[in-house]
């Protein structure tokens, strides 16, 4: 069963999320040649302050 964590800043809607979910389900199961059904993915949201960039945070940096 292929996992596949992803980190992402917040502030993505659900719609790209879902289109994100499945988008990398198919190049999993593709590449693996693994059924789609055995694909997880698992999207970890974290807020702008938790996330640096050259020694500064992206929600310091405007980003």
């Amino acid at each position: 069963m292929p996992i596949a964590t992803i980190n992402i800043i917040e502030g993505r809607d659900d719609e790209k999320k879902e289109k994100l979910i499945e988008k990398v389900t198919l190049a999993i199961a593709e590449s693996l040649d693994a059924p789609i059904e055995s694909v997880r993915v698992i999207i970890n949201e974290m807020p702008k302050q938790h996330f640096g960039i050259g020694g500064k945070s992206v929600k310091k940096l405007g980003r």
